[in-house]
């Protein structure tokens, strides 16, 4: 089966964020403007989960969700077949998407005040989600070394003062495209058991990974750490199905997933149906649509980072994975609010802020390229033409 990635899809007036809330949140008009900024795809989802879709509508009835062991059976499966992680059924909890999740873990195994450490820059819900819950946000400024970034232990060793419960790892990292190595992620974990620290592995992005690079479950690279990890996975990313809102927890040690499991109950969260079923069917049936799309991802992946290097001052974070380039513009001399306003104002692209990614992120905008080849093309152009006098 072949996939068109290139096919247009207009995604205006359909209630959809990435699109539809871009003029208030950022300022540029979809009318004229690129949506480069939420983290979504704009391709169209794997032909079983829309066939999923289209059978639910047609049956009509639309009920609680029940008898979960074919979603179950999808979730271990993919982790299995794609990762090498057996994992067992019990294992998995659900939530309404991966920042739920997070605030489901904090409340089941951190209390009010707790510092909760945060590798940044790093996914800005990450902030947000720990303030919401009156947990303390501790930044860990990640060392930049060779244009990549690097986990500084010895730093962060030297910030902590005891109160902090839990890490939360972003592997792959987002905004930076890094694929850890094993024995980064060794370290990670003999860092946490030093400092009894909770290890929390938002690893949504793991699929999405280009060739010549290898995620590694952080529950595989470090064994013996089970009492302390939570690891985070889901389609959403995957497959582009971000609307779905759902999201696993999967939890080896017994005693921690319970007490996740009773925050998931108390706050009264169940699995949404139609979401449930979309997931069962892109883990179950995604195979091949995934496969066809890194290769799509990498060519635009190469294109972007050629031709904004190309551009005197400005450069691009090599990614070894997602699909959202991590673009420096440090070098040029121009102030933050200079080089936003000509991406946004001039070339007419939406995209996120560095400085909402935390420490380290002031002097960077976050791209989407998970968009069809022409509108990469079409950023790029204005780009040009924006910077056009570094030349």
């Amino acid at each position: 089966m072949t996939f068109d990635f290139d096919r247009p899809i207009d995604r205006r007036r359909t209630n959809t964020s990435k699109w539809d809330n871009m003029l208030a949140a950022t300022g540029v008009s979809p009318d004229d403007g690129l949506a480069m900024w939420v983290a979504d795809m704009d391709f169209e989802a794997p032909p079983a989960v829309n066939a999923t879709l289209r059978a639910l509508a047609e049956h009509g009835v639309h009920g609680y969700f029940g008898d979960d062991r074919a979603y179950r059976a999808a979730v271990t499966g993919w982790l299995e077949s794609r990762h090498g992680w057996h994992t067992q059924p019990d294992w998995v909890l659900s939530a309404p998407g991966l920042v739920s999740a997070v605030a489901m873990c904090l409340q089941g195994l951190t209390a009010p005040g707790d510092g909760v450490v945060l590798f940044t820059p790093v996914y800005h819900a990450f902030h947000r989600i720990v303030a919401a819950n009156d947990r303390r946000v501790v930044q860990s400024e990640l060392a930049l070394e060779d244009g990549r970034y690097r986990m500084d232990l010895d730093a962060l060793a030297a910030q902590l003062d005891g109160s902090e419960r839990m890490l939360i790892l972003c592997s792959p990292h987002n905004p930076g495209g890094r694929v850890w190595s094993g024995d980064e992620l060794r370290a990670l974990g003999a860092f946490c058991v030093r400092h009894d620290l909770l290890l929390l592995s938002d690893e949504v992005h793991m699929d999405l990974v280009y060739p010549g690079h290898r995620h590694r479950m952080t529950a595989l690279a470090v064994p013996g750490i089970e009492d302390r990890l939570i690891t985070l996975v889901g389609p959403a990313k995957t497959f582009g199905i971000n609307g779905a809102l759902i999201g696993q927890i999967v939890i080896e040690h017994a005693p921690l997933r319970r007490k996740v499991a009773h925050a998931l109950s108390a706050a009264g969260l169940g699995l949404n149906r139609a979401a449930a079923m979309m997931c069962t069917a892109a883990f179950a049936h995604g195979a091949d649509w995934l496969d066809a799309l890194i290769p799509y991802l990498d060519d635009n992946r190469r294109t972007f980072e050629q031709r904004v290097n190309a551009l005197p001052g400005i450069r691009c974070m090599p990614l070894d994975a997602t699909y959202l380039a991590w673009v420096d513009f440090s070098v040029t001399g121009m102030t933050r609010e200079e080089f936003t306003r000509r991406v946004k104002e001039e070339a007419r692209i939406a995209v996120n802020e560095g400085p909402s990614f935390g420490k380290g992120g002031e002097n960077w905008l976050r791209f989407n390229l998970g968009t069809r080849r022409g509108l990469v093309d079409d950023a790029l152009e204005r780009l040009e033409h924006a910077f056009a006098d570094l030349r």
